[in-house]
């Protein structure tokens, strides 16, 4: 029989991980999955270089945030398998919550970086480690035009309310302390909120993990 923890942090990036590495009660176990990135990426964490993770040089970066972290995992059990998660595209996410909180999508970059560069370094370093990886940014068909079926928006040239789908929804305003929330149920697809996995959206990602651990180990 097998056990599972699954432990999330909202909000927090690598470097958060890392940082408190010692304080989350993390426990031995025969596989291990991370997947971070996309919060360091909307925070503009510097993505850094491999030498950051080869060189243990702290959590200021994705690359040497890892470092942390693997050492940790490889600590509790020097023979676990070890799988690194790439994140998701986003799309524009709207926190149904609090509309406040708000982001737009990965379709541009933030602080110079693009989410496919944090993704791609989550990538060399599993294939520095030897380690196995997930792609879901490239390889899960999760992708803007079906993070959601459309955003309710106003049209700024008559005000009143209309569906765009990607692309057509980059640049239109949403003012979050007057207009509707922008994803209705009917709107889910991939995404919930254009950022978090939906039922759809998270049987994909299942898919693929179960698709993983039933090969051998390399």
């Amino acid at each position: 029989m097998s056990e599972y923890v699954n432990s999330g942090y909202n909000g927090w990036t690598s470097g958060g991980i890392a940082d408190k590495i010692e304080n989350l009660d993390l426990e031995k176990a025969d596989i291990y999955s991370v997947f971070l990135g996309t919060n360091d990426w909307w925070q503009g964490r510097p993505i850094g270089t491999l030498d950051d993770y080869i060189n243990n040089t702290g959590s200021s970066t994705l690359f040497g945030a890892y470092r942390i972290i693997l050492d940790k995992l490889k600590a509790l059990n020097k023979s676990a398998r070890i799988i690194l998660i790439t994140p998701i595209q986003r799309g524009d996410f709207v926190y149904i919550a609090d509309m406040e909180n708000n982001a737009y999508g990965s379709y541009q970059d933030k602080n110079g970086q693009d989410l496919a560069q944090f993704a791609a370094a989550i990538i060399e370093i599993a294939q520095h480690e030897k380690l196995e990886s997930i792609d879901l940014y490239n390889a899960s068909g999760i992708t803007q035009e079906n993070m959601v079926k459309y955003k309710r928006l106003k049209d700024p040239a008559t005000g009143e309310y209309r569906n765009y789908s990607y692309p057509d929804y980059v640049g239109i305003p949403f003012n979050p302390g007057a207009d509707e929330y922008p994803y209705p149920p009917e709107a889910i697809d991939m995404t919930y909120d254009g950022l978090h996995p939906s039922d759809k959206g998270y049987e994909v990602i299942a898919s693929m993990l179960s698709e993983t651990l039933q090969r051998p180990v390399p």
